[in-house]
């Protein structure tokens, strides 16, 4: 009987993780701890782990202290993987896999809902409302056919994303360095990010984190945008420069943003009560009534938790059994 260790577990996910540990006759602990230098020490006489966190795992010595209990995998509950550090991984032969198809439509229909609200000025008039201002002037709406999206990033998320927006009726243009020849009649792509940040009126992001994207929307994309543009990222915060969107905010650069994700995600999932937040740029955003924010949420509904569970438990026990799995990554050179 294996004997995997869940890191990071939520209550939401218990259920599923007991009904899988009796499917394939495994044993499975859980715990609410993030994997850190502070709790790798607990997987010390488990086969197998399985994490999801939003942080990094800390430094070299989790990798090799990982390695020093037989430890040969790291498998994450994520579609994205840069929390894990894939050359330490691999130097102490640590098999990395992630889920990378959960549930496009969970991630793709909250870009859909995100930019609906920006669109339809939802976040002001819910301000407005809230201090029992009922006017609508200067919040005139425009309709979402009349618009070009930019899917910047056109995997499964992204590719699902822009057959919702053309559902709608959009336009809708992308980028990406592998074009997908299947969208021919879904978007246009165009040459650069530059040549879709200057011509979408919402450009919804959905690329991976490399140092290749890190800040790839930084205060010179941004001022490409048209002023009336609006921003959505709900693939890794590190994509964007906060400071410099914060600026192109409050300058007016452009209309408005909705993150799901951000460079700092400590404070995801922590009950912060009357404590300080501690983040001036997250306090910023919040302040904004032109910016929405969720915390990380894209993935959950209840079809991608099963699938990202169950996933994800799939590949430790086939890494396990095979040495590899087909949800395999691998550090990029």
């Amino acid at each position: 009987m294996i004997k995997i260790l869940m890191y990071g577990v939520q209550s939401h996910e218990q259920e599923i993780i007991a009904q899988w540990a009796k499917k394939h006759s495994a044993e499975v602990h859980t715990t609410a701890d993030m994997l850190s230098e502070h709790t790798v020490a607990a997987a010390d006489g488990f086969d197998g782990i399985c994490i999801q966190q939003p942080i990094a795992l800390g430094g070299p010595n989790v990798y090799a202290q990982l390695k020093s209990y037989g430890i040969r995998q790291i498998a994450t509950r994520t579609a994205g993987y840069d929390m894990i550090d894939l050359k330490e991984a691999e130097k102490n032969g640590l098999v990395v896999t992630n889920v990378p198809a959960y549930s496009p439509y969970a991630v793709a229909e909250l870009a859909v809902t995100q930019a609906l609200q920006l669109v339809r000025h939802i976040p002001q008039f819910q301000k407005r409302i809230a201090d029992n201002d009922f006017r609508w002037a200067g919040l005139l709406s425009r309709e979402i056919r009349s618009l070009t999206v930019g899917i910047i990033g056109t995997g499964r998320i992204g590719a699902t994303a822009a057959k919702l927006f053309k559902g709608l009726g959009a336009t809708v243009i992308g980028f990406d360095q592998y074009p997908n020849q299947q969208l021919s009649e879904v978007l246009d792509y165009r040459h650069s990010l530059e040549d879709v940040l200057k011509e979408a009126d919402i450009v919804s992001l959905h690329t991976p984190l490399f140092d290749s994207t890190r800040h790839m929307i930084n205060k010179n994309t941004l001022k490409i945008m048209k002023r009336s543009a609006y921003l959505i990222n709900i693939a890794r915060g590190g994509l964007i420069n906060t400071a410099d969107l914060i600026d192109a905010l409050e300058t007016g650069q452009i209309a408005g943003a909705a993150l799901d994700t951000f460079e700092n995600e400590e404070f995801i999932n922590k009950n912060l009560g009357d404590r300080k937040l501690d983040d001036p740029y997250l306090e910023k955003l919040i302040a904004m009534d032109q910016v929405l924010l969720t915390p990380h949420v894209g993935f959950f509904t209840e079809t991608a938790i099963r699938n990202i569970v169950e996933g994800a438990l799939d590949a430790v026990s086939e890494v396990l059994e095979t040495g590899t799995s087909k949800n395999r990554v691998q550090p990029i050179s």
